[in-house]
């Protein structure tokens, strides 16, 4: 599998994650290939300074040597990182910029959810802003993006689900019905039986990532394309279905 590197040097290492690869080894499948097994035979050893859900695609940097893990994970842990997503989400939010503070915490149930709890929850906030709007009649998804403070796991997939916004093709907190170009181009002529989505996964891709370079200290931005079916689908969407 190839990996697009954004930016290497003798420290870090950042790539475009593909989505349905997961960042380290995914439950007890030890034999699967996530992402620091498929960088390290071209790459060397590498360090995992955060994680990106498996469905989600977009911009990591991984540490190259310990030193580097080390400042790494302490400007993560130290809030001193930016990080933007652009999450194509179901539903027509009824707010153009929402920042939301709700605390979470991991449930316990075998999906390995994420859910709100004021009581027992790590603090988690996170800002989102509209981008662009699609659809008619009972159809509609928005492109929103977010900006999170803190990075709890599914962080961004929890708040928007609690402002009616959930990220599209999102199984666990969502609706899991793929987008289809028949619901969103008129008069379709194809086969609805045989189509194939236009996007049948989780609808989450993380845009850029601002760091301090861990030897130099230098502000370093990086940003990430769209893949090709989430780059396809707001094609689509802005061709027939731009409100």
């Amino acid at each position: 599998m190839k990996i697009p590197v954004l930016h290497a040097d003798e420290t870090i290492l950042v790539v475009n994650k593909p989505a349905g690869l997961p960042t380290l080894p995914d439950g007890y499948d030890t034999e699967r290939l996530y992402l620091v097994t498929a960088l390290e035979p071209e790459h060397g050893t590498l360090w995992v300074v955060h994680r990106l859900d498996r469905e989600t695609s977009g911009v990591i940097v991984l540490a190259r040597n310990q030193e580097a893990h080390k400042s790494l994970n302490t400007q993560f842990e130290q809030r001193d990182v930016s990080k933007v997503y652009h999450a194509l989400v179901s539903g027509n939010p009824m707010w153009d910029e929402r920042t939301i503070s709700a605390p979470l915490r991991a449930d316990s149930d075998n999906h390995h959810r994420t859910v709100i709890d004021n009581d027992m929850g790590k603090p988690a906030t996170t800002a989102f802003r509209v981008l662009e709007r699609f659809g008619r009649g009972a159809v509609r998804y928005a492109l929103v993006e977010a900006q999170p403070e803190t990075g709890r796991t599914h962080q961004i997939r929890v708040h928007l689900a609690a402002l009616g916004a959930p990220v599209a093709v999102d199984l666990l907190y969502g609706k899991a019905a793929p987008i289809l170009l028949s619901e969103i181009k008129r008069q379709y002529r194809g086969e609805v039986e045989t189509e194939r989505p236009l996007l049948d996964r989780l609808g989450l891709h993380a845009l850029r990532l601002s760091i301090r370079h861990p030897l130099t200290g230098e502000q370093m931005q990086f940003e990430a394309p769209y893949p090709k079916d989430f780059g396809a689908t707001l094609n689509q969407l802005r061709k027939h279905f731009k409100v």
